[in-house]
């Protein structure tokens, strides 16, 4: 009770000394005079002396006129924009730094009746002293930071915290970093440009930092009021601990998308692949929802949608033919790649133009302070990416090179037909990266691919992509951020046949894509995130033409009329936090799309089938002239409650439009298939998706769960009539078909993030199917009934895994296995017109055996010396050890009047490869 009563006797005096002090009033003008001056000014007229540290003043200004006001409203408006407050005692004036001196004391203080929990209440809500938290201000490694001005007032409020976290080494910004409180009870991740906000409650908060391969440091920060924190933290280079694919700590139960998966970039260097190249989207197919048509197949099918139905961007630039040697290899550069998101549902909006998913991959930039570099020696290829700076923490660029040398291999090889094989490729990539200041950014992107094969003597395939990427950043302020992209993606290719002098040619095939867009990100307020912005691309494809080679050639030269389109969008999201558990992501995309001429353009009769007999119209359009136009509205709905802190349920929904095909009579997307786009005839495609998810991690053991289905309806999906013509056709529509599509499915995925034994478990269960159905029967399959598509595998399951043995030793495996794809058999043999013919099934009626791999590899450090030339690793593997002969396709030859099956493989035996990487 006498502590009490000497406490109560202390704010006492402090608050008669306070108010008890001369009111003399003050005349005076600043204009934008230093506060230090104004201060000095103030203390003559006031006849008071002033104790201050003139530091605290520093860089503040005063612009305003005071007319016979009190010296207390003088110091509040003096103050008023910096961390001053003040008090009086015993006639003078001292000035605090972001402290400040009570008055009253908490309600209630005498109270002898508290109860316990009231105290603890009061113990809360008391006032707090800077001193207090000087004494805990050394958490780790970094100091603490006051944020805002200590008032009267501020106690039981939030505040938010923003700023930026940065690379320290070479300043780039730090994407997907989670910060958090130390219980988890408050959380956000940093955007593309390494910004955050996260709203804390008054007083002092315990940060934590989680990002992959960078320091995780501890910061303290009381909160007093609103404002910025920016934090450069070091590369945690040499640190082992290796996963397959991480996502960021609790973005997956906390994020509002559902279907998305990110790869880890850095990690998959232990996955064993064939012949020892790391490739990012091979690794991505060993998700569950992402499969490929067979084993070195070409193009993606994500949750039931076809190859074409995915939109691969590159920094932001489309990528058309994204393999190398016909699906073996991948076209993107792993060690010049910094990040790859797969959103297979929850797309965001400001993404269109397909149908299933998206392949964000970005390049990452190159060091802005010393040169490094990164390389790999295998068995046919070799890979070199450098980086170099140009303005010192400003400036960089990354190049990267990779080519085979298979073609030596086949020339060394005694067989014969393999000396006369070609099969090269070669890919290079340039990226310019430029922080011009705090709030401007440039950046360029070049890249090039071209592959070129001849699997017989007599025919060369060459196919090549082309892409250029530039954008501007410009930062209004910490609420508000723009850029600006334009880009070109061009796709090619061709085939020159020399094998008879009467049938020689030469083919040629391009796509060109022009785009421009703008993008906004504004922070409208701590519970809305808003984005938007609109954009227009422009296709221009040339269908094809022929030249015959040399004198003696009969073929007829022949040019199919250029298509062009442009296709356009707005587009605005939401992310609304409606509440501490419940996460909206709101989003809508409008498109519209126009088929531009010159061009013409055959109508044709209603009720009969398409073709040159049926045609009533033909109807010619001048240049730029517009022949038909398409669009609607595009959903973009998911939302994530919390069940827990890391727990959660995820629902989404998506509606998308595709105004570009890919036609293909293969079971797999091939490098000479050809794009098409919407006209008068052919309508776009749409699709409705509709997913559910449930998210749960382990705390403390860096264990994931997710638990995912999805229900996906399609319609008109473009497919073609039996013994169809693509290629050189001036009216293809006849022999195109447009039906309905529906794909459902569960996928399961389990990941162990780190430890001495790591990996991930996936398993899908899906369908895809497709319907043709027409009142023509010449238009109908399958009587009109829904049939599986060729990519339809019900059962996927992989498993990828790895130890470690020691900090330098490790082992690793994967395992996978898939339900055979549907194929179409035949089942019986009829006589017609005294000839006899084949009876085939229903398409797709049965399907090829079952497919399982098991590879298996070793992974070597190089040892962890600090001063040395470089860092190298190397990986022995075994590509499917069990020596499986996986049919990759089944195909029916009639000898001598009797039908008989045959089958091919890829890899019929186990692969030996070992491949020496570097890092300097």
């Amino acid at each position: 009770m006498q502590n009490r009563f000497f406490v109560h006797v202390l704010f006492f005096l402090i608050t008669a000394a306070t108010f008890g002090q001369n009111n003399k009033n003050i005349t005076v003008s600043f204009n934008n005079t230093p506060l230090k001056e104004a201060v000095l000014k103030v203390e003559t007229l006031s006849n008071k002396t002033f104790y201050f540290d003139e530091t605290w003043l520093k860089g503040h200004f005063v612009t305003k006129d005071f007319e016979n006001e009190s010296l207390q409203n003088v110091l509040e408006e003096l103050f008023s924009n910096t961390n001053i407050n003040f008090v009086f005692k015993d006639g003078n004036v001292i000035l605090l730094n972001n402290t400040y001196v009570y008055t009253d004391l908490p309600p209630d203080y005498f109270n002898e009746e508290k109860t316990e929990e009231k105290q603890l209440e009061d113990t809360k809500n008391a006032p707090i002293f800077q001193e207090e938290y000087a004494a805990q201000g050394t958490v780790e490694t970094r100091k603490l930071v006051t944020i805002g001005k200590q008032t009267a007032n501020a106690a039981n409020k939030t505040y938010t915290l923003s700023g930026v976290f940065k690379n320290s080494k070479t300043g780039e910004p730090l994407q997907n970093l989670s910060i958090s409180t130390i219980d988890r009870t408050k959380y956000a991740v940093t955007d593309a440009e390494g910004r955050f906000s996260i709203r804390l409650p008054y007083g002092l908060n315990k940060l934590e930092t989680n990002l992959l391969g960078f320091e995780k440091i501890r910061q303290d920060v009381i909160m007093y009021g609103d404002g910025s924190l920016n934090i450069e933290l070091r590369e945690n280079t040499e640190s082992l601990e290796e996963v397959v694919v991480k996502s960021n700590k609790d973005a997956n139960v906390r994020d509002a998308v559902v279907g998305v998966t990110n790869i880890d970039i850095e990690a998959i260097k232990t996955i064993p692949l064939v012949l020892g190249e790391r490739d990012i989207l091979k690794v991505a197919t060993t998700m569950p929802g992402i499969k490929t048509a067979g084993e070195g197949a070409s193009g993606f099918n994500v949750r039931g949608g076809r190859a074409d139905q995915n939109l691969i961007l590159l920094d932001d630039a489309v990528l058309y033919n994204p393999s190398h040697f016909l699906g073996f290899f991948s076209a993107v550069n792993p060690f010049t790649t910094g990040s790859l998101e797969i959103y297979k549902a929850s797309i965001p909006a400001e993404y269109g133009g397909r149908l299933s998913s998206v392949f964000d991959i970005e390049t990452k930039s190159g060091n802005m302070e010393k040169f490094a570099g990164e390389g790999s020696v295998g068995p046919i290829t070799a890979n070199l990416a450098v980086e170099v700076p140009v303005v010192n923490k400003k400036a960089s660029v990354i190049a990267g090179f990779r080519a085979t040398y298979s073609d030596w291999i086949l020339r060394s090889l005694d067989e014969e037909a393999l000396k006369n094989s070609e099969a090269t490729f070669y890919d290079g990539i340039v990226k310019y990266k430029h922080n011009i200041d705090n709030n401007n950014s440039i950046q360029g992107t070049f890249y090039y691919s071209k592959d070129r094969f001849s699997i017989t003597s007599d025919s060369i395939f060459d196919y090549n992509n082309r892409l250029i990427s530039l954008k501007y950043g410009h930062t209004f302020s910490e609420k508000s951020r723009a850029e600006v992209i334009l880009v070109n993606s061009q796709y090619k290719y061709g085939i020159n046949y020399e094998a008879d002098a009467n049938e020689d040619f030469d083919f040629g095939y391009e796509l060109n894509e022009y785009q421009a867009k703008l993008n906004f990100n504004y922070k409208l307020s701590n519970k809305h995130k808003l984005s938007y912005g609109l954009s227009s691309k422009l296709y221009s494809i040339d269908p094809g033409n022929i030249e015959p080679i040399g004198e003696n050639s009969d073929v007829e030269a022949k040019t199919i009329d250029r298509e062009k389109g442009l296709e356009s969008a707005v587009y605005l999201s939401d992310l609304w936090e409606v509440s501490d558990k419940f996460l909206l992501d709101l989003g809508l995309r409008y498109s519209f799309y126009m088929a531009l001429g010159p061009s013409i353009q055959n109508v044709y009769a209603e009720g009969v089938p398409k073709s040159e007999n049926s045609i009533v119209e033909v109807k010619e359009f001048g240049k730029n002239e517009s022949i038909k136009t398409y669009g609607g509205p595009e959903y973009r709905i998911s939302a994530r409650y919390l069940l827990g802190n890391d727990f959660s349920v995820k629902a989404g929904f998506n509606r998308t439009i595709q105004y570009l095909h890919l036609l293909s009579t293969n079971t797999t997307q091939s490098p000479t298939d050809i794009w098409k786009l919407s006209d008068l005839n052919i309508a776009p495609q749409r699709a409705n998706q509709y997913s559910l998810g449930f998210f749960k991690n382990l705390s403390g053991k860096d264990v994931e769960f997710s638990l995912e289905g999805y229900y996906k309806t399609m319609n008109d999906l473009l497919d073609y009539k039996v013994g169809a013509q693509l290629i050189l056709n001036d009216d293809l529509e006849t022999d195109l078909l447009q039906g309905e599509g529906k794909a459902y499915g569960v996928e399961f995925l389990v990941k162990k993030n780190s430890g001495r034994f790591n990996g991930y478990l996936g398993y899908s269960y899906s369908r895809s199917q497709i319907k043709l159905d027409s009142q023509l029967m010449q238009e109908r399959v399958n009587n009109g009934e829904f049939f599986p598509a060729n990519y339809d595998k019900p059962h996927d399951f992989s498993v990828v895994a790895n130890y470690k043995l020691t900090k330098r030793f490790s082992f690793s495996g994967n395992f996978t296995y898939q339900t055979g794809r549907p194929i179409t058999y035949p089942i019986g043999r009829y006589i017609f017109a005294g000839e006899e013919q084949v009876l085939y099934s229903d398409r797709n009626q049965f399907r090829i055996p079952d497919y399982y791999r098991l590879d298996l590899g070793v992974n070597i450090e190089g040892n962890h010396k600090l001063n040395k030339l470089a860092h190298s690793f190397i990986n022995i593997s075994v590509y499917n050890v069990l020596g499986r002969n996986n049919p990759y396709s089944v195909f029916f030859v009639n000898e001598a009047g009797e039908i008989k099956a045959y089958k091919t493989s890829i890899f019929s035996v186990p692969v030996p490869t070992i491949t020496y990487n570097f890092k300097f």
